[in-house]
């Protein structure tokens, strides 16, 4: 127990301390984390002969990471990157084999040998790639998103590899031992034993690993849901977390009884998963243990190299490390260009991938094990494995450094779609509110244009059967590709506030008579969304807001009337305030540097409270109104004419 709690303390401490100093230096948690494990292990000598076992533990993080990763997707999702997996990642796992296959059997090692190899070294790191671009926010560009395709698509291959690498065993394949004794490679090992699949005739490994694959989709669709439900009668929260890690576990488990990749079968149970209603509930239960197990992982790798083997043989290590990487980058560079990768998303592509990975790490020790590989080979190559991932996080340094040097900003984004379509309403903005507009709209019968410019929201809109346009809704071409000239109708729900109001200026001034709604932050906002043309107002928090509260009073016990009445009063007196205040708003001024500004902003939140006890006395006198009138709730009827007036000696004729 002590031996345990001490070693602990030592992988946590060298966590805690070099993982922070790192990300501080701008070289990324990844580095952090293996250079913690070298100070630790090879250098300090403070963890030894654990590593190896604690490494097999830590690599559970990527099976949970992976199981994340395919939350996020689902098969329609997978669909739709056919192209970019069958293209961009077999392209890569194709030639990267044939390529390093093609430079081991110039060594000299037989084609069998050079075929696992080439397999071997062929797949990068889903560890570090993923975890680097998501710390550093490249998921979402073109380049991101085309080296995760690369990822997926070398995890999937994982089953084939498994299945291919037996076949390449070597008969009688001898090594030679530290002492010069030849030693022949063990072909069964207890570990073992639980095997389902050993023994069994190549068409009984074909159906019972069918079958597993099988068992993991159609449990993940008709059990989860019963499960979960089970669950949630005992309103534990640490049940919920139990019942996650027990899907996991238990799928990684069976994968590894029939010879499968624990991360795939994670993947997939995730993509069965992805639809379901307790999604979120299993991404906030596991997301704890993936980032810690990761970095255990990592420092694992740093304090598991084999400095001895390093040392002795120093030059041809880090001359084939170099070797591997520069010829996966410059075949990754080729790729990226033929599938139109340009710039930084070209070299993000290119750097992010040149390593081997943590597959790589799998694939060795199962052709060990298989007599595929010498064990000296399989030493060095594990080596090779670990130093390409080292070298991995100072490849996205030296990506930082070209494209601060390139500054190719327009390279960040994808080219905006080809819009081929026109409709009477355009809604530039599709978030959370002009998700809801949208919908309410083409449920009315009318047809709508969406545009905007976060290519994952359109994609998501996608997903769900919604038709919309990538690209800059401020861009005067997209607009008048999407029918500005001809619309009756622009939604104006942009986050940026000033392209908001930039927006809404460039239409009314092109299209004076065309309808604009506009979303407003705040009331400031408002002003000069009403300054700028805007017909209708409606700030984005208000009316829920307003909802919301008279929610609250009745539950606080008031009637329905009288919660209704007080809402209303509230409305009516924050629409005097906005007419109010906007006498004395000055464009361009904050608020707290107008003295005049603030003294009526405190004058009425003041006289607010006095207004609404006045609308309780009344509502004891009177009896519930009739009344059929139709009041608008846009804020800029309440502006008509207000900024006009008093805009009109700083900028005659302005409308």
């Amino acid at each position: 127990m002590e031996d345990f709690l001490l070693q602990a303390t030592i992988y946590l401490a060298a966590m805690v301390i070099a993982v922070p100093l790192s990300v501080r230096f701008g070289m990324g948690s990844v580095l952090g984390y293996l250079l913690a494990g070298i100070m630790i292990g090879p250098v300090l000598g403070l963890v030894g002969a654990e590593t190896e076992d604690l490494q097999h533990f830590a690599e559970f993080g990527v099976v949970l990471m992976l199981f994340l990763i395919g939350l996020e997707l689902d098969p329609k999702g997978l669909w739709e990157m056919r192209k970019k997996l069958v293209g961009l990642g077999g392209a890569q796992i194709v030639l990267s084999t044939a390529a390093l296959a093609g430079g081991a059997a110039l060594l000299g090692f037989a084609w069998q040998t050079s075929l696992a190899i080439g397999l071997i070294l062929a797949l990068s790191s889903t560890a570090i790639v993923l975890q680097t671009l998501n710390e550093k926010k490249l998921m979402q560009t073109n380049g991101g998103r085309s080296a995760f395709s690369v990822l997926l698509t070398q995890d999937i291959a994982v089953i084939p590899m498994l299945a291919l690498l037996p076949l390449l065993a070597v008969p009688g394949l001898v090594s030679f031992g530290e002492d010069g004794s030849i030693q022949r490679a063990v072909e069964d090992d207890a570990h073992h034993t639980m095997s389902l699949v050993e023994g069994l005739p190549g068409w009984g490994v074909t159906l019972v690993t069918l079958g597993a694959v099988a068992a993991v989709i159609l449990g993940g669709y008709f059990l989860s849901r019963p499960l979960f439900r089970f669950i949630h009668m005992a309103r534990l929260r640490e049940m919920y977390t139990a019942v996650a890690l027990v899907i996991v576990v238990g799928i990684a488990f069976l994968m590894i009884l029939v010879g499968l990749s624990p991360a795939l079968g994670a993947f997939v149970a995730g993509v069965v998963l992805a639809n379901s209603e307790f999604r979120h509930e299993l991404e906030a239960d596991i997301e704890p243990f993936k980032g810690l197990l990761l970095g255990l992982f990592f420092i694992t790798v740093g304090a598991g190299i084999n400095f001895r083997v390093l040392w002795d043989s120093l030059f041809i290590v880090v001359g084939l490390t170099l070797a591997v990487m520069i010829v996966k980058g410059v075949l990754l560079y080729g790729i990226g260009l033929i599938f139109r990768l340009r710039g930084r998303n070209l070299w993000l592509f290119t750097l992010g991938l040149a390593q081997a990975g943590e597959f790589g790490f799998v694939l060795i020790s199962f052709s060990l094990q298989q007599t595929v590989l010498p064990i000296h080979i399989g030493e060095m190559l594990l080596l090779v494995v670990a130093l390409s991932m080292l070298l991995t996080p100072l490849f996205f340094i030296l990506y930082d450094y070209l494209s601060r040097r390139m500054g190719e900003a327009s390279d960040e984004t994808p080219e905006p779609d080809r819009i081929d379509a026109k409709a009477p309403v355009i809604i530039a903005g599709i978030g959370r509110f002009g998700q809801v507009v949208n919908r309410m709209v083409q449920a009315s019968g009318f047809k709508t244009i969406v545009l905007d410019s976060d290519l994952s929201t359109i994609q998501l809109m996608r997903k769900f059967g919604f038709r919309g346009f990538f690209g800059d809704p401020t861009r005067p071409e997209l607009l008048h590709a999407a029918g500005l000239d001809d619309a009756r109708v622009l939604v104006v729900a942009v986050d940026d506030k000033q392209a908001a109001v930039n927006l809404v200026s460039y239409a009314r001034r092109l299209r004076p008579d065309i309808a604009i709604t506009a979303r407003a932050h705040d009331r400031l906002h408002v002003y000069e969304l009403y300054n700028a043309g805007a017909d209708h107002i409606v700030r984005e928090m208000f009316d829920s807001s307003l909802r919301a509260a008279r929610y609250v009073l009745e539950d606080m016990g008031m009637t329905d009337y009288e919660a209704h009445e007080l809402e209303t009063a509230f409305y009516r007196h924050d629409r005097q305030n906005l007419r109010s205040l906007a006498d004395v708003w000055v464009p361009g001024v904050p608020v707290t540097q107008n003295d005049a500004y603030m003294e009526r902003a405190r004058e009425l939140n003041n006289n607010l409270e006095t207004a609404l006890v006045t609308q309780l006395d009344e509502m004891a006198h009177d009896e519930p109104p009739q009344t059929g009138k139709r009041r608008t709730r846009s804020d800029a009827g309440a502006l008509k004419g207000v900024i006009a007036r008093q805009n009109a000696t700083q900028q005659p004729g302005d409308g």
